[in-house]
């Protein structure tokens, strides 16, 4: 059976109740949806941001200043230039500079991308951005709207990555709500002018990304329609070069709905007509080896290159258990034959049980069964990208700083210490994740690398090394391209699990000699607590750094239960840079969730010194303390949970400024009142941390039995089930109150029928 992009069909799939329900634009074509404007909340409120997404026409009335979502939704982050050095590749039958990867991720639902991340560590949070080119922020549907711009935290962590994002502009079929009369909005010309191109353009560079990915797949166009489409992204080429389109192999040339499969006479016009049309253009997913021979000849014919060509494959239902034609596009010992487009690369995480299994997918999926990009040999077809593409790095400019952050988590921490507890994601906080996972050069045991997520320095995760410790371990982590100048410094902080020899020491390779490592001592560590090594670099002035890696030795009898965290990696020159503080915070708005909690819009002036990384937002407590409350790159942040601390009327908000090198500022304040009496009885359990057995999928989490929503749930076939929730503090609990199953539409013979509810004050008692 034929199989195209539709982002209606193969949606995200939300569970409400016991029925798997499809997005709402799956509608009958003879009820076709109205076209309102997309719901925004008013100025001045509190409420939550959300990704933008329209129709034609409304994305005509679109006004960043008048659009109070839009702030929100804006990256400061700049593409990263990125090195792939083919000597520095880790798998031997990869190669550098020939395909490209394009990946298509749908997040969420079209109206359902939080701007600034949110109050849940349950998100498909990317790391494997080394293998990737290009990001496809993915959606459109007919009753949300056609047109999907990119959230900021995505576009953030992508830039951080050097990683282009594009935006989406969906046609869908008529089976599922499609209307021509969009296609005729869409391409309406004004004199010599497309209007709406001239927006899309204007959206791309306002909120800070690259281009779009057009999918037109409703039916009823002709020859005319297809040439007014390529007049529209030669228009949009020529007047906004910046601004890149991608082509979906769909509508053909005489307008008809026909996926080609190939660079065929049917569909070359949209890469050549004969001027350049769009910038590349993503094949439908059915190509032969044949075929894609055939479109490296016609696209070399047109003056393009082959990589100017995404040979698809839709991993939405089965993932890294799809059949794919591997030797089409990449031939052994010959040169890649197009570039790469993958379909739904989620599915690692919309099918997992939990964090580690989405972790264990994900890996599997990228690098390869064996969790080792110099390692791809499996009895498994796939092999993982990394046995194809060789890694690119972004770790091309100083002051380079990681915390091995991966934008969510269980807790944050600053500085080693713990400032909030409960889910969280936010990929404008991610850090450049490591080039290499994994890869230990061993003569003996190889230690196991992780991300963990029960301790960090900076975010909610760090690195750890454990295993038996037998021989020198070096494990590389990042490739890079760093001059070392006379006042370049290298710091490492670590931990281990109680003072003495640390057998670690910092590695690093140079790009006059890329494969032989340089190795400066750790030392030994005097507490079971966060500890900074500060090692100088002035002796190699002159060198530039090529590769960044950690080397574990016994140095004498070996250790089992070798164990040791390193919460950050920095590479800067001089000393710590203290940016100035912000100035203006100004409180936009809030709203009231329940009588003891807000939500809130807040602003601020940037800091008028220093290179600012990002700004971390708190609150003040009354017995001196912060709690945090988030953290951007933007001068404006959302919010999304302030609780009233007993019967305070007002609570100090806090912004500091972090620099590149993670020094802090002075705080700027301001404060939000609170007005009322604080009700009798408050439901302690929403929203705080929870922790369960498991999870059915990836929707079903523990967080979603304390967020006070009864439409979704949690849900677990474990044999022994569980769920505990942390209320935080010591409370005097009046009644419990549990809704089950049919609370949320479901049968009541689902209701959970014998369960036992335990209290305890401290993690030792029962």
């Amino acid at each position: 059976m034929r199989r195209h992009l539709s982002a209606a069909a193969c949606g995200v799939v939300l569970a409400v109740g016991a029925l798997a329900a499809p997005p709402a634009a799956a509608q009958p074509a003879s009820s076709p949806p109205a076209e309102p404007s997309p719901s925004r909340p008013p100025e001045g409120t509190g409420a939550q941001p959300y990704a933008s997404y329209w129709y034609p026409n409304t994305l005509l009335e679109w006004n960043p200043r008048t659009d109070p979502d839009a702030p929100f939704n804006r990256s400061t982050t700049p593409l990263r230039p990125r090195v792939s050095d083919p000597a520095l590749k880790a798998n031997p039958n990869a190669r550098a500079g020939e395909a490209r990867i394009a990946a298509l991720v749908a997040f969420a639902p079209t109206s359902g991308n939080p701007s600034q991340g949110s109050l849940t560590s349950n998100y498909y949070a990317f790391t494997h951005w080394q293998y990737v080119d290009t990001l496809v922020f993915w959606g459109g549907s007919a009753a949300e709207g056609l047109i999907l711009a990119p959230n900021a935290t995505v576009i953030d962590a992508a830039h951080r990555n050097g990683v282009k994002v594009y935006g989406t502009v969906f046609f869908p079929p008529t089976v599922y709500g499609g209307r021509f009369e969009w296609v005729r909005d869409f391409l309406r010309k004004d004199g010599s002018r497309f209007p709406v191109a001239d927006k899309l353009a204007e959206v791309a560079k306002y909120y800070g990304f690259d281009g779009w990915f057009i999918n037109q797949e409703t039916e009823g166009g002709d020859p005319q329609i297809a040439s007014d489409m390529r007049e529209f992204m030669k228009y949009a080429r020529a007047k906004n070069p910046s601004v890149h389109y991608m082509w979906y192999d769909a509508m053909t040339e005489d307008g008809r709905i026909a996926w080609q499969n190939a660079l065929t006479p049917e569909n070359d016009a949209f890469l050549n007509d004969p001027r350049p049309v769009a910038h590349s253009m993503f094949l439908n997913f059915w190509w032969s080896e044949a075929e894609l021979d055939s479109s490296r000849a016609a696209a070399r014919a047109l003056g393009r290159s082959e990589y100017e060509l995404f040979a698809g494959i839709d991993t939405e239902a089965n993932g890294y258990n799809t059949f794919v034609n591997w030797n089409a596009v990449f031939p052994d010992g010959r040169p890649h034959v197009t570039s790469f487009g993958i379909y739904r690369p989620e599915w690692t995480w919309r099918s997992s049980r939990d964090r580690a299994d989405f972790y264990a997918k994900d890996s599997r999926f990228w690098v390869g069964a064996n969790g080792d990009p110099s390692d791809t040999t499996t009895t498994s077809p796939w092999k993982g990208l990394a046995d194809y593409i060789a890694e690119s790095s972004p770790v091309t400019r100083k002051p380079f700083v990681t915390g091995f952050n991966t934008g969510h988590g269980d807790f944050y921490n600053v500085a080693g210490r713990r400032v909030r507890t409960g889910g969280w994601n936010n990929l404008s906080l991610q850090d450049i994740p490591p080039t290499y996972r994994w890869v230990v050069e061993s003569s003996g045991t190889r230690l196991t690398p992780s991300i963990d997520f029960g301790d960090a320095y900076e975010g909610g995760s760090s690195l750890r090394l454990t295993g038996r410790l037998d021989a020198a371990n070096t494990v590389r982590l990042y490739q890079s391209r760093l001059r070392v100048d006379r006042d370049t410094k290298l710091s490492v902080v670590l931990k281990t699990p109680a003072a003495g020899p640390s057998r670690l020491k910092a590695a690093i390779s140079f790009t006059d000699a890329p494969t032989t490592f340089t190795t400066l001592d750790l030392g030994t560590t005097h507490s079971g607590d966060w500890e900074r090594k500060t090692l100088d670099l002035s002796r190699h002035a002159g060198r530039t750094i090529a590769q960044i890696a950690l080397r574990a030795s016994p140095g004498g009898a070996p250790v089992d239960g070798y164990d040791v965290r390193i919460g950050q990696l920095a590479v800067y020159d001089g000393g710590v840079e203290r940016p100035a503080p912000p100035t203006r915070l100004t409180v936009l708005g809030t709203s009231d969730v329940t009588a003891t909690r807000k939500s809130l819009r807040l602003s601020w002036r940037p800091s008028p010194r220093g290179d600012v990384h990002h700004y971390d937002v708190y609150r003040r407590n009354a017995d001196g303390t912060r709690t945090y409350l988030g953290g951007t790159p933007n001068t404006v942040y959302f919010v999304p949970r302030l609780d009233r601390a007993g019967s305070e009327t007002s609570t100090t908000i806090e912004v500091e400024a972090v620099s590149t090198e993670y020094g802090r500022s002075a705080a700027a304040r301001t404060q939000v009142t609170w007005s009322g009496d604080v009700p009798a009885e408050t439901n302690l359990a929403l929203d705080r941390p929870a922790t369960a057995s498991g999870r059915c999928a990836a929707g079903e989490g523990p967080e979603n039995a304390v967020n006070g929503n009864p439409s979704d749930k949690w849900c677990t076939l474990t044999a022994e089930k569980w769920l505990e929730i942390d209320l935080g503090s010591v409370h005097e609990i009046n009644r419990f109150v549990v809704k089950h199953a049919e609370s949320g539409g479901e049968s009541p013979s689902f209701n959970t029928a014998d369960f036992t509810i335990r209290v305890r004050a401290a993690e030792s008692d029962p």
